[in-house]
This record gives C-alpha cells, structure tokens and sequence, in this order.
C-alpha cells in the first residue's frame, strides 16, 4: 500500500481533543492504517492577526485509497469536526492537509502532490522530519535537512500533549 503523510492542525476548541479525534477517524477508515504519528508541536499562527496558537502534527499512512478519495476522507473529517471555510487563513477546528503520496506527483484543480507548500513551512516540515527524516524532498534534499534549514522560531514541542 502506498504510504501517505498527513499534516494535522487545530487552533480552535480542543485542540489536542480535535486531533486524536481525527487521527482515531482516519485510523477507522476501511483501506487506512495510521503507522506513525509525530510529536505535537504548537506554533505561531500564519494568517490574519488575532488568532490562537495551533497544535500541528504530521500522520504517516499506508493506504489503499486512491490520492482523491483520501483528499475527501480529510475532507469529511474535517466538516465532521466542525471546520467552516470562511476566511482564507483563518481559525479552524481542523486543518488535515494531504502532503505526500507515495511517489504521485500530481496538479489538478483539486489536488497538487507532493503539498506545494510544505518545504516552505516549519509547522509542517519539523514534524514531518520527526517522522520521516530521510523522506527525499522533490528538490532531492531529506525532510531532515529541509526541516532543519527553515526557521523553527514559534515552533515548540509539546510532549505533554501527544498523540500517541
């Protein structure tokens, strides 16, 4: 089954309560097995001013769902959990990004893969690399070495909120 990452955010409600929700419904959907989760790490919010700090995670998966079903699995998920699209980087209950699979590279009006982003954000990237240091990165560098290149300020473990 191919492996797939997952990065998980919530700056609303409960954080920590939201994502083991969310990690127990990906881990409950026929054709997901949820192999590693990173630490919890609790970051400056990127977007408008006034917002709360989030708590990011990054889930490893194998899957046997195809890039687009597992994009409406995050999806659901994340309506199931109260998230509203209003505000492009706003608040919200849940943020699931698909960010890798497998090999795929794919671009379509729904779905890019690898994440376009990812590389560029140390709340995504940092734990990534806690759990998949030596994934190759489309420019060919580690997640390690991506992770440990990008500015970790505002990025800070919580160990006394994991996940696993």
């Amino acid at each position: 089954m191919p492996t797939a990452h997952i990065a998980l955010g919530s700056n609303l409600g409960d954080r920590r309560a939201t994502l083991a929700s969310a990690l127990a419904a990906l881990a409950a959907t026929p054709g997901i097995r949820v192999t590693a989760v990173s630490p919890v790490f609790e970051t400056a919010p990127v977007g408008p001013p006034g917002q709360d700090d989030y708590l990011n995670a990054v889930a490893v998966l194998e899957t046997d769902l195809l890039p687009h079903a597992l994009l409406d699995t995050c999806l659901a998920i994340e309506r199931a959990h109260g998230r509203v699209r209003s505000e492009r980087w706003g608040p919200r209950t849940l943020d699931l990004d698909l960010l890798t699979y497998g090999a795929t590279q794919l671009h379509d009006d729904r779905l890019t893969l690898p994440h376009p982003h990812m590389a560029e954000r140390a709340f995504v990237m940092i734990p990534f690399a806690a759990v998949s240091p030596g994934h190759i990165m489309p420019d060919g560098r580690t997640a390690a070495t991506t992770a440990a290149s990008l500015d970790s300020t505002g990025v800070n473990p919580r160990a006394d909120l994991a996940l696993a």
